[in-house]
């Protein structure tokens, strides 16, 4: 293999694509027909003025040679201005007749009746050219043929006139002949390269463009910010990450803006600023102050390039990589470690802890007076506290097998869903706080009660946590969804969610609150997987008093039971 070779890239995969939208738009082509049209027309305008001037200087009084000529004339200026643009084929038909097929007898007309004083043998270049470029090498040897016979065939015809020549004669047809053979050839070989080439740019062109898409894309998805810089603080190129990072979307504008415009920005300014100074890459924490809102801590990351051509502008990337987020992978990370040393500790208190919890009890019938009655009942509700924590560390380190989701009990999903609400209801004393918008549908679902139990109070609880006091903050739906799947929305009119919460909260270990361990949505998502179903966060409106109101929503999507299809499996979709 040469080491000269192409750089092939995956995009090389799709050439058949690529090829079908050049076979569809073929503007050389229609370049080349245009072309070689007019020049049919210019070349017919020549020879009917050269025939009207011979007419007019007295040499010749036949009028037959200026009307072939007119004809001519029309017969291109008509096929350059209404006939269709289209290759001609590989055998005589009637478009070449209309366009070489004209060339080539009005040629032979002219060279035989004036051949003694003018030599038109050299303009069956034009239609054997033509023949090779919007034809096929077949049809233009073919018509060089044609051409070599013609002049063989005249040569013997003036050679019976005119005897003394016929050696100048058979020399300058065979001489004609074989040129129109090496134009033919020559001209088939030219284009076919051209076309190669013509083709290779076209499919590179697109290749770049199929590239270049894919990497905005890529781009565009980052959660890392990325800016493009010149040396005027001119921020070129800047993806929604890096916006949003900047803070500022009346100082952006538009798609270009002035990283000095802040003074918020002034840290990444100077270090991009000291990136070109000294002619280096960069790193460093900035802190970028947004106005209204608190400071954003970022590590900044800066690479320079040049810019190809002459000018050899040079330009600074610029990565931008929130802090926050970073922040939150580190705890994440050390909480999980934690996480797996709480397990093994969890093992080790539930035992004390049962024997604590019981020995609070037998003191508490014991004891008679109020004071010490409200010590023993925080002893035993601190109790209750430490044994559910224990409990759902330990539901982390349980193994869950997917095979057991095909053996969960069956339930209807709307008088689940109320009897769990009703006592749950009872049990916070919420009254009007949560509303009910069940469908009327029969919808059975596989899926273990308690199991739901558990999902839909942790959910509830959460709700509750972060909501409203008012009527229908807290909203409970089921109903079958236009996927054909079984949904369980609850819905509460809590504030936006912070970003890096959003990505975590599924992730053991992680809350937002000093006093939770963070496993309920991640034990209410271990629970969804082991039964083959889905949860999912996202932002929603609901319609309150005649108000639109926005909200967090978590949605549950169980595999429904059809009585004649059975069991109907989920893909794992946002809603």
């Amino acid at each position: 293999m040469s080491s000269h070779a192409e750089a092939r890239t995956w995009f090389d995969a799709t050439p058949s694509v690529i090829d079908i939208e050049l076979a569809d738009a073929p503007e050389e082509f229609e370049r080349l027909w245009r072309g070689f049209m007019t020049a049919r027309v210019l070349l017919g305008f020549v020879l009917l003025l050269l025939q009207c001037v011979i007419y007019e200087l007295g040499q010749s009084r036949d009028i037959t040679l200026i009307m072939l000529c007119a004809g001519y004339f029309a017969v291109a200026l008509t096929v350059r201005l209404k006939s269709g643009i289209r290759h001609l084929r590989k055998s005589f038909d009637s478009q070449w007749v209309a366009i070489s097929g004209a060339d080539i007898v009005v040629i032979a007309a002219l060279q035989l009746v004036q051949g003694s004083s003018i030599n038109y043998a050299p303009l069956f270049a034009l239609p054997i050219l033509m023949m090779s470029v919007l034809g096929s090498l077949l049809l233009s040897m073919a018509g060089a043929a044609g051409v070599t016979l013609m002049l063989l065939v005249y040569a013997t015809w003036m050679s019976v006139r005119v005897p003394a020549e016929a050696t100048n004669y058979f020399f300058q047809a065979a001489l004609s002949g074989a040129g129109s053979f090496v134009i033919a050839f020559l001209a088939s070989q030219i284009l076919t390269r051209m076309a190669h080439v013509e083709l290779r740019a076209q499919r590179n062109q697109a290749a770049v463009r199929v590239q270049r898409q894919v990497n905005e894309l890529v781009i565009e998805s980052l959660a890392d910010g990325i800016l493009v810089l010149d040396q005027a603080c001119t921020v070129l190129a800047a993806n929604p990450a890096g916006r949003l990072m900047l803070g500022s979307e009346s100082a952006i504008g538009g798609n270009s803006f002035n990283l000095s415009a802040l003074a918020g920005w002034q840290g990444l300014a100077d270090l991009m600023k000291l990136s070109f100074s000294e002619n280096d890459a960069r790193q460093a924490d900035v802190t970028i102050h947004h106005a209204g809102q608190g400071p954003r801590r970022v590590r900044v990351r800066t690479e320079l390039t040049t810019t190809p051509g002459a000018s050899g502008q040079r330009l600074c990337v610029m990565f931008l990589q929130d802090q926050r987020e970073m922040e939150a992978r580190m705890r994440t990370e050390k909480l999980a470690s934690m996480g797996r040393m709480s397990v093994a500790v969890a093992h080790e208190i539930r035992n004390p802890l049962a024997a604590i919890a019981q020995a609070n009890a037998l003191l508490d019938e014991e004891l008679s007076e109020l004071r010490h009655k409200r010590l023993t009942q925080m002893v035993g509700q601190n109790a209750k506290r430490l044994e559910k924590i224990v409990e759902e560390v330990l539901e982390v380190s349980r193994v869950r097998r997917p095979e057991n989701a095909m053996g969960s009990g069956l339930l209807e999903l709307n008088a689940a869903v109320t009897r769990i609400c009703h006592d749950w209801q009872e049990q916070t004393k919420t009254g009007q706080l949560l509303l009910f918008d069940l469908s009327s549908d029969n919808i059975m679902v596989r899926f273990e009660f308690e199991h739901l139990r558990r999902i839909l109070v942790n959910l509830l609880d959460n709700a509750r946590r972060f909501s409203g006091n008012e009527p229908g903050a807290i909203e409970v739906s089921a109903r079958l969804s236009k996927l054909g799947q079984g949904d369980l929305r609850v819905w509460s009119d809590g504030p936006r969610l912070d970003q890096s919460v959003e990505r975590h909260m599924f992730e053991p270990f992680f809350s937002s609150e000093s006093r939770s361990t963070g496993l309920g949505l991640y034990i209410c998502r271990e629970l969804c997987e082991e039964q083959a179903a889905v949860i999912a966060y996202l932002r929603s409106w609901r319609e309150i008093n005649g108000k639109p109101i926005e909200g967090n929503e978590f949605v549950v999507s169980f595999q429904i039971i059809r009585p004649d299809k059975g069991v109907d499996r989920i893909e794992s979709k946002l809603p």
